[in-house]
């Protein structure tokens, strides 16, 4: 079988839908509920820049309006990192997997690479930045936004041309800063919150 066959099997419904279905099933019960959210909304996003029709406006051009959650997907892996460390890595690994299924490979590729960035970017700042981390989550977000918004599309125009539009572009940019924030304030309380039980020297 080669790999445009292999693709159209897995992208059945009857295929992909139990395989999915049965692995969320399976983070639920073993209790990780946010990394279950995280493993399913990476191929409905990547799955809605595909199929989702886009929005011709005046001025701004075509728009794809599902871009808007994007930024979603920032607050629920820092939930999912909370509940499996390090292993969120695997968990974006087999969300991506899981888009193979339900989107165009290059929108996938899209996708990963856009990841990519956006944990180099993380690294980077996380590694040379010494500020605290609910900082760190703005700074990071505040460069790799921008870049990793413009490499995702970018690689979704080339499997459907019109994805790289500037109103497309710019709420990808602004619904992740949003996330960016609602994480840094949540990390931020926690961080008042270690700061007040901690013993006084």
């Amino acid at each position: 079988m080669n790999l445009e066959a292999y693709h159209a099997l897995i992208s059945q419904p009857a295929v992909y839908l139990p395989v999915i279905g049965v692995t969320l099933l399976a983070l639920l019960i073993a209790k990780k509920p946010a990394t279950a959210v995280y493993v399913g909304l990476m191929p409905l996003i990547n799955w809605s820049f595909s199929a989702v029709p886009l929005i011709p406006l005046p001025l701004i051009g075509p728009y794809q309006p599902l871009a808007i959650v994007t930024g979603l997907v920032l607050v629920v892996r820092d939930f999912a990192q909370r509940e499996i460390g390090h292993r969120v890595l695997a968990a974006m690994l087999l969300g991506l997997a899981f888009s193979v299924m339900t989107t165009p490979i290059a929108i996938v590729l899209a996708s990963g690479a856009a990841f990519l960035v956006s944990e180099t970017v993380d690294w980077a700042v996380y590694t040379w930045t010494k500020r605290p981390l609910s900082e760190r989550v703005m700074v990071s977000s505040l460069f790799g936004a921008p870049i990793d918004s413009a490499v995702f599309l970018y690689g979704a125009n080339i499997a459907r041309p019109g994805s790289l539009a500037m109103g497309t572009l710019v709420t990808s940019i602004i619904s992740k800063l949003i996330g960016a924030a609602v994480v840094a304030l949540v990390i931020a309380r926690r961080e008042r919150r270690a700061a007040a039980l901690a013993p006084a020297e």
